[in-house]
């Protein structure tokens, strides 16, 4: 346990850049952003114009304060409920960055020969590729969450803020809704979600960074490219000169998309029908995300999900034997 320890914070402090200071730089520049935003806003011509508010016609700013309350109520409850999407950018940086960690994680320690030092060391092959498997799935994730939640809270309460001086005060309907305090611990809890979906893509990178001599890149995309183009050839030559049809193609399809864009979070989402229920259920234009959150551990009942996750684990496990044997440079 205490060799793992060691072995995640090597690759943490490895590739502090990516993981923490991208995320980080991106936060601050759309806190800078929205706040800029606000107070140019707020400078030159204030809170004007006509908006619709859950179905309330608002022509003036200062018409805000004359909302009823229960029209506040809905308004807090909303930006409740989904303020941490503001973080959006952030989850949309956290696939590249665990895509590119994946394909150099092996690759890399092989080509400036760094693997005979660590290989020096008291610490197994399995040991090794498994605490990179930790960061990519665990530790980049739980980084992206905290950074994502604590510019959220700040974008949130900027906003709050500008619409104060217009007679609206929200601060405290907002802080009494359970949402704002459950969503950055749904975001927690949907992790062991997201790490299932992504077991493939990383399984797929962490087998091509160990085994290509060259070109990983190429390899980890040309490859599954390569399998849904040919796919679709069969498909359409069996249907011309044979009539007939193997199906083959939406299951490469899928089995590319796994291997691909499981790092994606929310993937299972395409996979069912559950942002499509959690909007029905919230009745609005908006996503229920208790709901989104019950739909999403619903996915888990999907076949497909576990076959994905013991073929990705059965890709792992070959990268740590290749690990064993390919150390050329």
């Amino acid at each position: 346990m205490n060799n793992m320890k060691w072995l995640l914070r090597r690759e943490f402090w490895e590739n502090k850049g990516s993981f923490f200071w991208a995320p980080a730089i991106v936060a601050l520049v759309m806190f800078v952003f929205i706040t800029g935003s606000v107070v140019y806003a707020l400078a030159t011509n204030g809170i004007g114009g006509t908006i619709v508010i859950d179905g309330h016609a608002v022509s003036k700013a200062g018409k805000l304060a004359e909302l009823p309350l229960a029209a506040q109520t809905e308004i807090a409850s909303v930006i409740a409920n989904t303020y941490v999407a503001a973080a959006l950018p952030l989850f949309g940086l956290l696939p590249l960055v665990v895509f590119f960690y994946c394909l150099a994680a092996l690759y890399d320690e092989r080509r400036d020969r760094s693997i005979l030092f660590w290989k020096s060391l008291p610490v197994s092959d399995q040991m090794t590729v498994l605490s990179k498997v930790l960061t990519a799935l665990l530790v980049a994730p739980l980084i992206a969450i905290v950074i994502g939640t604590v510019v959220s809270l700040l974008m949130l309460f900027v906003g709050l803020a500008a619409v104060v001086p217009s007679g609206l005060n929200l601060f405290g309907l907002v802080l009494s809704q359970p949402a704002l305090y459950l969503a950055p611990l749904r975001l927690v809890g949907l992790l062991p979600v997201y790490i299932l979906w992504a077991i493939p893509t990383v399984g797929w990178l962490l087998l091509v960074s160990s085994w290509a001599r060259s070109k990983v890149l190429v390899w980890a995309v040309a490859v599954p490219v390569l399998l849904v183009v040919l796919a679709k050839w069969a498909d359409y030559m069996l249907a011309q000169f044979a009539n007939a049809n193997t199906a083959i193609y939406p299951v490469v399809v899928d089995v590319a998309a796994r291997g691909l864009a499981g790092l994606v979070p929310g993937i299972w989402a395409t996979y069912g029908d559950v942002t499509a229920i959690a909007m029905s259920a919230s009745g609005k234009r908006t996503v229920d995300a208790g709901v989104f959150f019950e739909q999403s551990w619903m996915s888990l009942s999907q076949p497909g999900m576990w076959a994905g996750v013991v073929v990705g684990a059965a890709m792992i496990y070959a990268a740590m034997r290749l690990r064993r044997y390919r150390d050329e440079g």
